[in-house]
């Protein structure tokens, strides 16, 4: 992978590609943990420096919704996009529609040759659903 993307391969690279596919949407802080499990000395900016190699080469993605720090992902070879909670901040991959991609057609694309559209999906996943639920939410009839 790392050849054909004309990169060297070397243990950075390959541990930062390993905790990249291991943990979809890292943060980099979480990406610099994983890889210092396999690799105890490598520095931040070496694993910035991969991911910056990564990401240029086409071989991760960097995704950062609003108002949450930088992430990365692996799934490269499609246009999909990603749903985000707004309570807890979790982010889970939507794909795009299925057949030809309607994203990707602009209803104005002022001259521009499209080849992505970024489409964010807010709300609140099912574990802060449940806990945001009041314990006794059960209708009560009053008495008259």
């Amino acid at each position: 992978m790392l050849r054909a993307a004309a990169l060297r391969v070397t243990q950075p690279r390959l541990a930062v590609l390993a905790a990249v596919h291991g943990l979809p949407h890292a943060d980099t802080e979480s990406v610099i943990g994983a890889v210092r499990r396999e690799l105890p000395s490598v520095s931040h900016q070496a694993v910035y420096d991969v991911l910056r190699a990564l990401t240029g080469a086409g071989l991760v993605r960097r995704i950062q919704p609003a108002g949450s720090v930088a992430r990365y992902e692996a799934r490269v070879d499609d246009n999909h996009h990603h749903v985000v909670c707004r309570s807890c901040g979790a982010i889970a991959d939507v794909d795009c529609a299925v057949g030809h991609a309607p994203c990707l057609t602009a209803s104005d694309d002022h001259g521009f040759t499209i080849d992505e559209a970024e489409v964010t999906y807010w709300g609140t996943c099912p574990a802060c659903s449940t806990s945001l639920r009041p314990a006794h939410s059960q209708v009560r009839e009053v008495a008259p």
